[in-house]
């Protein structure tokens, strides 16, 4: 029997490959001409050399290298957080006993179900009257721990790590905290920096709530923004911002890179899990 995928397959593929690579693609080539070439219709379809020149414009319209400092430090924040906490409320779902268990991670799931703009209002006036508005705290806080992270970690954690190896290693004398650290934290690995590689991109690209908390601190949100205001009142320079979005997007590509292994690791085990 032929099990090797048929044309269909390679076609559907080829085709998810090419619409998620045609955003950055473009990002690339309108970033690389000038503000007229960038405008004109038809626009240019390949890559120009404009590139390093718009990129020192972005450089000079905003502080762009504090803006990514910013940005990284939040999302590695968030990120190490959202597998920490995610990590351990995981594990307690999945193998511990203890009452109302089921009915806590029901409620966890069904927060996933609300819209994170009904939250934008209560949680803008929560961080004001805390005082942390125009703060990384405030941008930071809201993604330390997330309902997503704590679902996928239990449902990973269910067989990633057996009960038998568990009741082991507590008549060995281990506690409970020695039993996650050195029993479900390796099994876990895998799921761990798939989260966090989730948790780091969703956190990096997150426009909305940025530009409601801060007003004068940078991070790469307010930079993009600031960049599509300038010229306010003429043809916005599209070719000046998706530079700048282009020269964004390249910590993300370095994570993806140099997680890739991981990456690939995690979902295979998660394949052939079970």
């Amino acid at each position: 029997m032929n099990r090797r995928p048929g044309f269909v397959v390679y076609g559907l593929l080829s085709a998810f490959v090419i619409g998620s690579a045609l955003p950055l693609y473009w990002s690339f080539v309108i970033g690389s001409h000038t503000k007229g070439d960038a405008n004109s219709f038809p626009p240019p379809i390949l890559p120009g050399g404009h590139f390093l020149e718009n990129a020192q414009r972005v450089l000079d319209t905003t502080e762009f290298w504090t803006a990514m400092f910013n940005s990284l430090l939040v999302s590695t924040a968030c990120g190490l957080s959202v597998v920490l906490f995610s990590t351990l409320a995981g594990y307690s779902f999945a193998k511990l006993r203890f009452r109302g268990s089921n009915v806590l991670m029901g409620f966890v799931v069904m927060t996933m179900a609300v819209p994170t703009q009904l939250a934008i209002v209560p949680l803008f006036i929560l961080m004001r009257d805390y005082g942390l508005l125009d703060t990384l705290v405030a941008v930071a806080l809201p993604t330390l721990v997330t309902a997503f992270g704590v679902f996928f970690m239990r449902q990973y954690l269910v067989d990633a790590v057996p009960d038998e190896l568990i009741e082991a290693a507590r008549m060995d004398g281990c506690t409970m905290i020695r039993t996650f650290w050195t029993v479900a934290v390796p099994a876990a690995r895998p799921a761990m920096a798939i989260l966090f590689l989730f948790t780091f991109m969703t956190v990096w690209t997150d426009y909305m709530w940025p530009l409601v908390a801060l007003q004068k601190t940078e991070t790469l949100q307010i930079a993009l923004d600031r960049l599509a205001l300038t010229g306010q009142g003429q043809t916005t320079d599209y070719a000046l911002v998706l530079a700048g979005a282009g020269m964004a997007t390249v910590p993300l590509l370095i994570l993806f890179v140099l997680s890739g292994r991981q990456l690939v690791t995690g979902i295979m085990q998660g394949a052939v899990k079970g």
